[in-house]
């Protein structure tokens, strides 16, 4: 046989197959290499765009997230809101509900709150009028998350595109509100409310006005856990996730269900735009959601919806956002450099979930 036989006698073939299971520490692994390729790409481009130092540059990172304690506050406020969003996904999409509308409903969430801040927050006391801004902002979810639901429910509507639909219309809502509610008048804004008496602002605790949102967040995540795992509704919306024949054969009212997850869901996005409104900004606007109803999918989504990890995946990618936002600033780069940076990441982020449900398998296959 001549060289040229020899060397066409065989070929490489890269076999891919979805894996049956993965240990949880395998899988954790595949997502650390990931985050360390992730930062060597960032390297290569903050080299290419700021001809820095990387080394320094991920200083500013770090000093951007913790760096004093208002920045480490601020990143704790971000990633409980993040966090609570995401929690908020975890029944509908346990359902097999894909509910891309967290922005609308964290949208609405913030117009109810503004709208009790501003119309009955200085006629209330100020416990009385948290828990009124709390309830208002978790009904104006429940109204956003259960039309896209009865439709669903009813006419087996999609939707994906149901709730996408419904994140511009409550986009339009809040136009319309700012006009209404505009300080001062002209100024296309509602400006903060209540800058004078803090009504409705929620109360500083510990010397912290965030600690009220962390205690939210923390007693909300601990509830749905319990009531995804331990509960008779918790059982019901996995079945109907798995099968709505399965689920009507066991005599599951499926249209119920998918009722109930989804005014829960809305109820908990909604929650966050009080959060956001009457913890933290102290005004409404087009911008109130930030991006976040999209970003807390990825968080779900990567931790296979289990709180613990949903935690640790929201303080790394808020972590890494505030930091990008300092090294914009600290290295006189435009706004959408730190944007760069969090897409490399996401993008690591989202692609190693292939490694985690495929394995590739590289053999030489004989001629």
């Amino acid at each position: 046989m001549d060289k040229h036989s020899k060397k066409s006698a065989g070929r490489t073939v890269i076999h891919m197959e979805k894996r049956d299971s993965i240990s949880r520490s395998k899988a954790w692994m595949i997502r650390g290499a990931a985050v360390l390729l992730s930062l060597l790409v960032c390297a290569i481009v903050i080299i290419a765009i700021t001809k820095q130092n990387p080394l320094e540059v991920y200083a500013g990172i770090v000093s951007g997230a913790v760096g004093t304690r208002r920045r480490i506050w601020v990143t704790v406020r971000e990633t409980v809101v993040l966090l609570i969003i995401a929690v908020g996904l975890v029944p509908a999409f346990r359902m097999k509900f894909w509910n891309i509308g967290a922005e609308g409903q964290i949208l609405m969430g913030g117009a109810a709150s503004a709208a009790v801040m501003i119309y009955a927050a200085n006629k209330l006391p100020l416990p009385l009028a948290i828990l009124v801004i709390l309830a208002a902002s978790c009904a104006a979810g429940v109204l956003w998350g259960v039309i896209p639901a009865f439709f669903k429910a009813y006419f087996n509507t999609n939707e994906t595109l149901f709730t996408l639909m419904m994140n511009y219309v409550a986009t339009q809502i809040i136009n319309y509100l700012i006009c209404i509610w505009e300080n001062p008048k002209g100024s296309n804004t509602v400006g903060v409310i209540n800058s004078k008496t803090r009504a409705g602002w929620f109360p500083k605790i510990f010397g912290s006005e965030y600690c009220l949102s962390v205690f939210i967040v923390i007693l909300v995540t601990v509830l749905v856990t319990i009531y995804m795992n331990y509960s008779k509704h918790g059982y019901e919306l996995a079945v109907v996730g798995e099968s709505t024949d399965t689920a009507r054969y066991a005599g599951i009212n499926v249209k119920k269900v998918i009722l109930r997850t989804m005014c829960l869901s809305g109820a908990i996005c909604g929650l966050a735009g009080a959060l956001i409104v009457a913890g933290a900004s102290h005004t409404i606007s087009t911008s109130t959601a930030g991006g976040r109803g999209f970003t807390a999918i990825i968080v779900a989504w990567m931790s296979k919806f289990n709180p613990a990890a949903m935690v640790a995946v929201s303080v790394f990618l808020v972590f890494m956002q505030q930091g990008s936002i300092q090294i914009a600033t600290q290295f006189g780069l435009n706004e959408n450099a730190s944007d760069i940076i969090t897409g490399i990441l996401l993008f690591f982020l989202i692609g190693c979930e292939f490694f985690v449900n495929y394995k590739l398998t590289v053999y030489r296959e004989e001629a």
